[in-house]
């Protein structure tokens, strides 16, 4: 009897001693963090945060996405984190058709919306008739045409309003025909059509340098910042708030000048 006793308290000590690394087991799963991102600039910048957070016991998984509705309907069902990858009017614009509150966490840079064609060496080149391609989503369709208005090729009703779309035109003096596909899609365009209207980490991704390829290209005060993005019940998480400091630290700031040289702008 009394070995018996022995042994069942050599078990409770066991049992006793296994919880708390069960628990630790736990609390490091709860580290992990994860984020949706396109590939070019946005994982290549979640990259260098990376040993960041781990130095702050976060360990981040970047998962790559090639559209831009994936990442927040994952984001949405909860099976991602976070993501990083969009603007504000884009945002809205999902939030509203959707039916969603996805919610802005922090700024990280802005990337300068341009237009681009194999065809022409100037804008002034465009010929009248020219086929134009744009992105078919509403933010970034509406920031095309903005950038054409803003360069006199075409006049909008309200050159402001940030959800024009082609019922706004008002002039459109070189009978411009306009194809909208996914903005994934539009730097394959570039052989078959006159100008396309690309996204900068598509452009990027496709070998272009926006600072030298683009015939035109918003400035550096262009209102469309890049965003992290999350949820209500994780916006303030500690991982989250930890992943937000990292990408506005100086340490990411001077990788985004060095890298992208103009291509990419810091927004903080």
């Amino acid at each position: 009897m009394k070995k018996l006793l022995v042994a069942l308290a050599a078990l409770l000590a066991l049992a006793g001693c296994s919880a708390p690394g069960n628990e630790g087991g736990n609390q490091a799963d709860s580290q992990k963090l994860t984020v949706a991102a396109t590939a070019v600039p946005h994982a290549e910048i979640l990259k260098q945060v990376k040993p960041i957070l781990a130095k702050e016991g976060v360990e981040l998984e970047i998962k790559v996405f090639a559209d831009y509705v994936q990442p927040n309907l994952q984001v949405v069902e909860k099976s991602i984190d976070v993501n990083y990858f969009q603007t504000k009017p884009y945002l809205d614009a999902f939030n509203r058709e959707r039916g969603t509150n996805l919610t802005i966490i922090t700024g990280v840079h802005i990337e300068p919306f341009g237009a681009y064609s194999r065809k022409l060496k100037s804008i002034d080149d465009l010929p009248d008739g020219a086929t134009v391609t744009l992105p078919n989503d509403p933010s970034n369709n509406s920031r095309a045409l903005l950038l054409l208005a803003k360069h006199g090729i075409i006049a909008l009703k309200d050159p402001s309003n940030e959800l024009s779309t082609q019922k706004d035109i008002t002039a459109n003096p070189k009978h411009l025909k306009f194809r909208e596909l996914e903005a994934a899609m539009l730097p394959r365009t570039l052989d078959e059509v006159d100008l396309a209207l690309i996204n900068t980490n598509y452009a990027l991704a496709a070998g272009l340098n926006p600072t030298h390829d683009a015939l035109l290209i918003e400035d550096k005060d262009s209102p469309y910042v890049n965003y992290l993005v999350g949820r209500p019940d994780n916006k303030d998480d500690p991982r989250v708030q930890k992943l937000a400091k990292a990408l506005n630290s100086p340490e990411i700031k001077a990788f985004i000048e060095q890298k992208y040289q103009g291509a990419v702008l810091p927004a903080f």
